[in-house]
């Protein structure tokens, strides 16, 4: 076998191995979106309560990506992402042994550490893609977004199998409980077959540089723009998929059930359309694509915000008796509404690869930080946006506020984006006028920024 058919199969396996971990350990950190109603029945919980043990696991698996970015650059991605995934087993344990609400409160804290993965693979698969193939290797690693799916799909089924005294003598929990134990098997076994069926001998672009030169590139502007974006395309993606089943309930009168399972053709687009959007942005460049993500995604939101209601005006009693007269009505039906989400969603799927596609152009050596910190600051976005999504309401009373304020942040998302290429434009040559997708040194983006 010659040197470039065995590279080819070694970083086909990490590709492969790192996705699929990814989809798990994507799977546990959200695994309270479902568990939560079984969990809040048997303890009692208020909503406010409720939604504190799915906040703080989002939160937990946020807040370390930087650093776990910068230890895949340094130490390499197969020993960060093995020890990962060991170290999730322990808290998903304890979540099936809780029995108090504090006890789930921390343990569900640690379990969050599972989220903090995607800036590891995102480093790792970096490391063994050539650049011509990076856009599409990081889009396939980043559908493992669809683990978001994935407890909603098998948690009800499981938690009604199993019964809830458990099985094997009570040694194998049940009902809800047997969800966290379950994926603590899955856990080990994906730990197992990451660490022997992927390359020992593996890359690690930081392993020789302090860590501040690998801390270096934040402090570019572009590198806050780019997390900008993020938040615009996952942040929202997270948050959405949240608000949704919520949102089809309250303003549908849908069953929670049927709710789930239109939120599903937001979260399956907004998933697996990642290799699309990696694909198109090695051929088209990124910054096209985001154009196109951008100016889909605010018209979407925009019709998406418009208020169900109608518009009536005073006149004479001799054309109308009771005085008024109804000039207009508007009313989104749930088929267009969904249709209108889907295509937020596909944006979604392909933006956030778009913006992954960035970052090694620009940061060859500083993707675990640059792309760690990215991260960061879009998951952030999903704890922080379903608040501002109550609140809007509460404001407005309008439930469809929610996508108007969905509108402002890609507007603001999508005037950067075009300020700054029209001011790269301007200082760069009238030969460049129809080029969106041009390359430059961090120096020169940190002067154009």
């Amino acid at each position: 076998m010659t040197a470039e058919k065995t590279n080819q199969k070694n970083r086909t396996s990490v590709l492969v191995l790192s996705s699929i971990g990814f989809t798990l350990m994507f799977a546990v950190w959200l695994m309270f979106g479902v568990l939560g109603i079984p969990i809040r029945k048997e303890f009692g919980l208020t909503d406010v309560q409720l939604s504190w043990l799915a906040a703080i696991a989002i939160l937990n698996g946020s807040l370390w990506r930087l650093l776990f970015g910068i230890l895949a650059d340094r130490f390499g991605g197969r020993k960060v992402f093995t020890l990962l995934v060991l170290a999730t087993i322990i808290p998903s344990y304890m979540v099936s042994q809780a029995h108090t609400y504090t006890e789930l409160m921390i343990w569900a804290f640690f379990v969050g550490m599972a989220g903090n993965s995607f800036s590891i693979g995102i480093s790792w698969n970096s490391a063994w893609y050539p650049a011509e193939q990076k856009g599409f290797a990081l889009g396939v690693f980043g559908a493992g977004n669809v683990g978001a799916s994935v407890t909603k799909l098998i948690g009800p089924t499981l938690i009604a199998l199993v019964p809830a005294v458990g099985l094997a003598g009570g040694f194998i929990p049940g009902g809800w409980r047997f969800v966290p134990f379950m994926y603590c098997i899955l856990l080990a076994i994906m730990a197992v077959a990451i660490w022997f069926l992927t390359p020992a001998q593996d890359f690690k672009p930081g392993a020789d540089r302090p860590v501040l030169e690998m801390l270096k590139p934040l402090q570019y502007l572009r590198v806050w723009r780019f997390s900008l974006y993020y938040v615009v395309v996952f942040g929202a993606y997270v948050a959405l998929s949240v608000w949704l089943p919520k949102y089809y309930v309250d303003v549908y009168g849908m069953d929670l059930k049927h709710a789930a399972l239109l939120t599903t053709l937001f979260i399956f687009p907004a998933s697996l359309l990642r290799p699309l959007g990696g694909y198109l942005s090695d051929k088209l460049g990124a910054r096209r694509m985001m154009y196109w993500v951008f100016g889909i995604m605010l018209f979407a939101c925009l019709l998406l915000s418009l208020p169900s209601g109608k518009i009536i005006v005073n006149v004479p009693v001799t054309v109308d008796p009771s005085g008024q007269h109804e000039v207009f009505h508007f009313a989104m039906n749930v088929t267009w509404f969904t249709t209108l989400v889907f295509i937020v969603g596909v944006c979604m799927g392909i933006g956030k690869a778009a913006v992954y596609k960035y970052i090694p152009e620009y940061f060859p050596k500083d993707v675990g930080a640059v792309g760690g910190l990215v991260g960061m600051l879009g998951a952030l976005g999903g704890f922080f946006l379903p608040p501002m999504f109550a609140s809007f309401q509460k404001l407005t009373l309008i439930p469809q506020s929610t996508f108007f304020l969905m509108f402002l942040i890609t507007g603001i998302s999508f005037a950067w984006l075009h300020w700054t290429v029209m001011s790269l434009l301007q200082k760069a040559s009238p030969a460049l006028e129809h080029r969106l997708d041009f390359h430059d040194t961090p120096s020169e983006a940190a002067a154009s920024d």
